[in-house]
């Protein structure tokens, strides 16, 4: 680091400016959490090879476009850190990876099994009015059909974007809808509109395009090994922090 901005910039100003800006904590936080992911992994005889270095920094160039070594180091110089640096935060991440896998990855597809009905995913698209009648009037439109769900969302709809959009809200998971709401939607045919349901945001008219049962894909089973390692985590550095003020 002092290669690139001292004697501009002294570490003491980034810890000042980290304070002021409430930053402190959070990179505090990601320390302990090295120290303690280093100690696991130790503790279990987890490594990394300078082979798995070396094929995620291939992996990254690519991602990244560096095709020449100028260009790798030109990026280098960009983002302030060294060769050793990058290959530094390699190592972390894979050691991070390896360790969560040791730990939790026969949890996944139970976890998954458990918790199968809130990964139900559907295309959604709503038209929120302010008003009970023109909800209503909507609804009864669509239903005789003299407008299209999509044409009344475009013309009534409170929100701009989603007026530009014909009132799709994309890719929408059960966890993500209220109760209430999720139980309409999941329980509608695909084209079905439903009727008005009110909220704080005003009333909402409901169709479901597409429904999508959950999979155990590669992205959904990272994502979920990765909720459980950081839940440890965390409380794996409170644990260390409550030690370290008795």
């Amino acid at each position: 680091m002092k290669d690139f901005y001292q004697p501009l910039i002294e570490s003491s100003e980034i810890i000042k400016l980290l304070r002021k800006e409430r930053q402190l904590k959070p990179f505090c936080q990601q320390v302990l959490q090295k120290k303690v992911i280093d100690k696991a992994a130790e503790e279990r005889g987890l490594t990394v090879t300078p082979e798995e270095i070396q094929a995620a920094g291939d992996k990254l160039r690519r991602d990244k476009r560096l095709e020449k070594a100028a260009d790798t180091i030109a990026w280098l110089a960009e983002q302030m850190i060294s060769v050793e640096d990058l290959e530094a935060g390699i190592c972390d991440r894979l050691l991070w990876q390896k360790l969560a896998e040791h730990l939790f990855a026969k949890d996944v597809e139970k976890i998954f099994v458990q918790s199968k009905l809130q990964f139900d995913h559907i295309i959604l698209y709503q038209i929120i009015v302010a008003n009970l009648q023109l909800a209503q009037e909507i609804f009864y439109e669509i239903k005789e059909g003299e407008i299209s769900f999509f044409d009344a969302a475009h013309l009534y709809d409170i929100d701009e974007t989603r007026r530009h959009l014909c009132g799709c809200e994309g890719k929408v998971y059960r966890w993500a809808l209220k109760p209430d709401i999720a139980v309409a939607v999941f329980s509608a045919k695909p084209g079905e509109v439903i009727r008005p349901i009110e909220t704080e945001r005003g009333y909402h008219l409901f169709m479901v395009e597409k429904f999508i049962p959950a999979e155990l894909t590669p992205e959904r089973y990272q994502e979920i090994l990765h909720n459980l390692f950081n839940e440890w985590l965390a409380n794996e550095v409170n644990y260390l922090l409550y030690n370290c003020k008795v």
